[in-house]
């Protein structure tokens, strides 16, 4: 059956992304930076056999850095809009949306922060919801980075979870075992939130917009 890989992606607009890359990096710069994840990304899922792209989408693309090559990627996508108060009921409803268009389809979701991932470790990541009903995938601030789940509706366990705290991961991880569910653990990835984790999150994508947007911006900042 084919999955729905969802990407959680607001519009790299200077200003209201990636701030806590300013400085060094400029507004427009960060902004920048935020586009050219979110190309790699869509490009890494857009590679990933037999599962189709679902972007959960907010903001003003017109507005937005990289705006013309942007929307050529979503236009390769299927986009819905977010919904929801707060990013745990947002994550809730994207994987409502995919179940809805594509009932008894798995999702795997992620947001654009991880850039380095490639379709290898996505299709990974889908391989094993063969043998559990959810997979979720550590980042080393304590939050994650990805959500794999066999039944989309089951996300509703983790709506109330806190956010964007040092124990979002293992809040994540109890509210999921909660609900009944058999959960694996993905490879751990460092998100993008400030500039020692841009390079090396640069460093583990060679040739990627990222890498290239990095050098621009913050050469010689892990020195």
């Amino acid at each position: 059956m084919t999955a729905t890989i969802i990407v959680l992606a607001k519009a790299p607009v200077a200003g209201r992304v990636k701030t806590r890359l300013c400085p060094p990096a400029t507004p427009r710069e960060a902004a920048d930076l935020a586009a050219a994840a979110l190309l790699d990304t869509l490009d890494a899922t857009a590679a990933v056999p037999d599962a189709r792209t679902l972007v959960a989408f907010t903001g003003r693309l017109t507005d937005a850095a990289r705006a013309g090559a942007l929307r050529a990627s979503l236009g390769r996508a299927r986009t819905t809009v977010q919904r929801g108060d707060g990013l745990g009921a947002r994550i809730v409803a994207a994987h409502e949306d995919a179940a809805d268009r594509w009932p008894g389809a798995p999702t795997l979701q992620l947001g654009m922060d991880t850039p380095q991932v490639d379709a290898a470790l996505l299709s990974g990541c889908l391989l094993r919801l063969a043998d559990a009903d959810a997979v979720l995938g550590p980042a080393p601030d304590g939050g994650w980075w990805a959500l794999g789940l066999r039944d989309p509706r089951a996300a509703a366990a983790i709506g109330d979870v806190p956010t964007s705290r040092a124990d979002t991961g293992e809040r994540t991880l109890y509210a999921l075992r909660a609900a009944g569910l058999r959960v694996g653990l993905l490879p751990e990835l460092t998100d993008v939130d400030t500039a020692d984790d841009a390079v090396a999150v640069a460093a583990d994508a060679p040739g990627s917009r990222f890498a290239a947007a990095v050098e621009q911006v913050f050469a010689g900042a892990s020195r």
